[in-house]
């Protein structure tokens, strides 16, 4: 491993920890008024991180199966607090693949934690000094799995906040509105 791989390694597990430190900040608070715009600013901040990874060569791990690092960390409780916090605005929809278009259901608080998990996971093969691999898993499960789920996320809070702040016409269960209103402290405005 180079030194500039190590520090790449360094900088990317500072941003996994400030992102999953801020996340368990967020749920924990409970506010769901500043948790659409706390959370819209830490995923844009992990896609950048993710971003970086897939614009790496491809990072190859010392072995070909993943050493041992304990257990996944146990996040049902962050998963289950996210969701009522979110409760009115948590069920979402998008295209998973563009150039295979399916909608797919999903939830912010489901994929919260699904992201949490797949970053957790290599922030501990970095702290277990094994910065090869954690850069490959970092790097995969970008690919793989959570830069999708981090777009779509990050879609779908923006989509609250232009709701909240420019009034468009948001094309939604009425109850998914009002509550909308409700957690970023707007008046409700009528819907046609």
């Amino acid at each position: 491993m180079t030194t500039d791989e190590r520090v790449f390694g360094e900088q990317i597990a500072d941003s996994v920890e400030s992102f999953l430190l801020a996340l368990r900040a967020i749920a924990r608070e409970g506010n769901g008024a500043q948790a659409v715009s706390l959370l819209l600013l830490e995923i844009s901040q992990v896609l950048l991180t993710g971003a970086r990874m897939g614009a790496q060569h491809d990072f190859t791990p010392r072995e070909e199966y993943q050493p041992d690092v304990g257990p996944e960390a146990d996040i049902d409780d962050l998963r289950l607090r996210l969701a009522e916090m979110l409760e009115g605005v948590d069920a979402y929809t998008f295209v998973f693949d563009p150039y295979v278009p399916e909608v797919v259901e999903s939830r912010l608080s489901d994929d919260l934690a699904s992201i949490a998990i797949d970053l957790e996971n290599g922030l501990r093969h970095f702290r277990a000094g094994n910065v090869d691999e954690a850069l490959w898993w970092w790097q995969f499960s970008y690919v793989n799995n959570w830069g999708n789920l981090a777009g779509a996320a990050l879609n779908a809070l923006l989509t609250v906040v232009a709701h909240d702040r420019f009034d468009t016409d948001f094309e939604a269960d009425a109850d998914a509105v009002a509550v909308a209103d409700e957690m970023l402290g707007s008046a409700p405005t009528a819907q046609p």
